[in-house]
């Protein structure tokens, strides 16, 4: 069983940053492909970013990529997001999960956080 909790959300206007952290509890981090998704109201859950499992690679979603970067603390049990340049339109609760098949699919993660909001205002 893995717990995680995210933080760092919050109002940003538009072209600041944030800094997302999702802490995980009850097993070690580096075993799991750790996926950052969010979800803006009245839309579905989208993927935005994940660091495949034992060192593997980080893939992005297209609207982010170059903005966003995904980053692991393995020593701390911590995943990271850094969100720069943000837009109006990266408005959403973000949530981080933990998962072991397909990195980029939401039904492929068995864990998730309870999700925390960032507001960028324009």
């Amino acid at each position: 069983q893995v717990q995680l909790v995210e933080s760092g959300g919050g109002l940003v206007q538009t072209g600041g940053s944030l800094r997302l952290s999702c802490a995980a509890s009850g097993r070690t981090l580096s075993s799991y492909n750790m996926g950052w998704f969010r979800q803006a109201p009245g839309k579905e859950r989208e993927f935005v970013a994940t660091a495949v499992r034992n060192g593997g690679p980080t893939y992005y979603a297209g609207s982010v990529k170059g903005r966003f970067t995904i980053s692991r603390d393995n020593a701390k049990n911590t995943v990271y997001l850094q969100m720069n340049s943000l837009k109006p339109e990266d408005s959403a609760v973000y949530y981080c999960a933990a998962g072991r098949f397909t990195p980029t699919v939401a039904a492929a993660y068995d864990y998730w956080g309870q999700g925390t909001q960032v507001t960028v205002s324009s």
